[in-house]
C-alpha cells in the first residue's frame, strides 16, 4: 500500500468514526453538567473530564450554572 492509499484509508476511518466521537463528546458534556449540578467542584470535574478547565467553565456558563464562589484567601504572612 502506498502513502496515498494509507492516507485514503485513514481518512475513511476518521470519517467513519466521527459520529461516534461526537456522541462520546456529548456524553462527556452531559456527565460534566450532571457533576456540576450536583455541586462538585469545577476543578475536580475538569481534572476527571477530557476537557480543559476553561472549557468546563464555558460548558457551565452556556448551561446556566453560576461560577463557583471563590475559596478563602490565603493569610498573608
Amino acid at each position: 500500500m502506498d502513502e496515498m492509499q494509507v492516507l485514503d484509508q485513514a481518512t475513511r476511518h476518521y470519517r467513519d468514526t466521527e459520529e461516534a466521537h461526537e456522541a462520546a463528546r456529548q456524553q462527556a458534556v452531559e456527565a460534566v453538567l450532571t457533576a456540576l449540578r450536583a455541586g462538585k467542584r469545577p476543578t475536580d470535574v475538569a481534572d476527571r473530564s477530557p476537557f480543559s478547565p476553561a472549557y468546563v467553565r464555558r460548558i457551565a456558563r452556556e448551561n446556566g450554572i453560576a461560577p463557583a464562589r471563590p475559596g478563602p484567601k490565603a493569610a498573608a504572612g
